[in-house]
């Protein structure tokens, strides 16, 4: 009876295991959806790939950082933080890009990036991209330089760089077909 009770019991276990190893395996989150996304990798939105490849501060009285931004300096108490990202079509047909992004702390406050001069050749500038093409474009200053990326640029009070994680949310345009609007987010790695 003692090796049956133990047999049995071997049997219980190791059914137990392979159910908790399979139902694990239904857990995968999604990127961007489930949980922040990190950056350096890409995410799908709405037919295209997004990839935030860098995020840092900005000193403008420096090369390069001197030339992603002709504007105001950040006031006191206040930084600027290029989001460098490239935006690729890999699909068989045309994609709009996203035209809303926004960054939120973890208190809830929320962040829109600086309306860049049309003329600012690292500017994020969305459009509908064709097959293969990317923003920014192959060849441009922006895909040249040193991130290779186009850049959303945000005002953040310096306070508000300490409520970590910072969420960059990219929105992709509203889908009339589904009536909805796919949203996904990227932690920031301030």
């Amino acid at each position: 009876m003692g090796l049956r009770h133990l047999l049995g019991t071997t049997v219980c276990l190791l059914s137990l295991v392979a159910v908790i190893g399979l139902s694990a395996c239904g857990d995968q989150k999604e990127p961007g959806v489930d949980e922040p996304a990190r950056e350096g990798l890409f995410i799908k939105i709405g037919g295209v790939d997004y990839n935030v490849y860098l995020t840092r501060e900005l000193n403008l009285r420096i090369p390069p950082d001197s030339a992603y931004y002709h504007g105001k300096p950040a006031a006191k108490g206040h930084a600027l933080y290029g989001v460098f990202l490239k935006t690729c079509n890999t699909s068989d047909k045309p994609h709009q890009t996203a035209t809303s992004f926004s960054v939120k702390d973890n208190q809830g406050n929320e962040f829109q990036p600086i309306h860049l001069k049309a003329d600012n050749a690292f500017a994020y500038k969305p459009r509908k991209l064709g097959t293969g093409d990317c923003i920014p474009e192959a060849g441009s200053v922006a895909q040249q330089g040193p991130t290779a990326a186009s850049m959303l640029l945000f005002d953040f009070p310096l306070k508000n760089t300490e409520n970590r994680p910072l969420e960059l949310t990219i929105d992709g345009p509203y889908d009339f077909a589904t009536g909805k609007r796919e949203s996904k987010t990227v932690a920031l790695d301030l």
